[in-house]
């Protein structure tokens, strides 16, 4: 029998180009996305694709039962990916938009986790994957909102691997760096959903240059492309003793040095120049 996967995110980016690898390499995949129309058009590409959102546990609930009824009872993997940002200076992120960010980031991947584990425990065993980012090692200005969901994802996914051992799950952590994906859209649009940048205390560095890094780019390197995560991704699932953590991309595996060997004023000051 196929192995089967369930992937979040799936409407563009990593979650998209994973699906359609995983899917040629003769798994079965479960490929979801927020919007029925995403799903649609993953439909009419040959995928089995139903919606599933972070923030609705009506929605986790219904699609983990979907999926389960369609294997019969068995889930062999768990890819949790989509996730966005809301990119703006930390005193400018209200209390309903770092809740809201924590639901879609980490709480609701919590609840997909936990919905699924009972039958990765009746079968014996089971991957769960878990997409972090450079921004779950390291802080960076103006993410706040974000880096602070990837630090909670990281701890969390450290103790649960802790938790699962001799159960036959594995569970494990991918860390990618500046990969080309929608990620910057995305996150425009939670930009101009929470953030009153007029009103702000800021409001003369966003004329200055936020609104400029957000708009028009702030990449100062190459962009990985999201294959780059897929390969990694087939690697974690494929092993029989997956790593904790995979830093996908240099500027990943440059940070987690960093993060080790200098002394934190130092990694500030690195971290402060972008």
């Amino acid at each position: 029998m196929a192995r089967s996967i369930l992937i979040t995110g799936c409407s563009s980016g990593i979650g998209y180009d994973a699906a359609h690898e995983l899917a040629r390499r003769g798994w079965r995949v479960f490929a979801t996305c927020r919007k029925p129309t995403d799903c649609d058009r993953l439909g009419a590409e040959g995928l089995e694709s139903f919606p599933l959102d972070y923030e609705d546990e009506t929605s986790i609930a219904t699609a983990v039962e979907d999926v389960l009824t369609r294997t019969g009872g068995t889930l062999d993997a768990l890819f949790n990916n989509g996730a966005y940002a809301i990119p703006a200076p930390l005193e400018d992120v209200s209390r309903d938009a770092m809740r809201t960010i924590f639901e879609a980031n980490l709480i609701g991947w919590h609840d997909l986790t936990n919905r699924v584990i009972p039958a990765m425990r009746a079968q014996g065993g089971g991957r769960i994957v878990n997409c972090s980012s450079v921004l779950g090692l390291v802080g960076m200005k103006w993410r706040g909102a974000y880096v602070a969901t990837k630090f909670a994802l990281e701890g969390m996914t450290d103790v649960l691997r802790m938790e699962m051992a001799g159960t036959g799950i594995k569970v494990c952590l991918l860390d990618p760096g500046p990969i080309d994906t929608d990620f910057r859209k995305n996150a425009i649009r939670q930009f101009e959903k929470w953030v009153d940048w007029e009103r702000s205390a800021r409001a003369d560095e966003y004329r200055a240059s936020l609104l400029d890094k957000l708009y028009k780019g702030s990449s100062k390197g190459p962009q990985w492309p999201a294959s780059a995560v897929t390969k990694t991704l087939i690697a974690a699932l494929d092993s029989p003793d997956p790593k904790p953590r995979y830093h996908i991309t240099t500027p990943t595996r440059v940070m987690g040095i960093a993060r080790r060997v200098l002394p934190s004023r130092a990694l500030q000051w690195v971290l402060a120049r972008g």
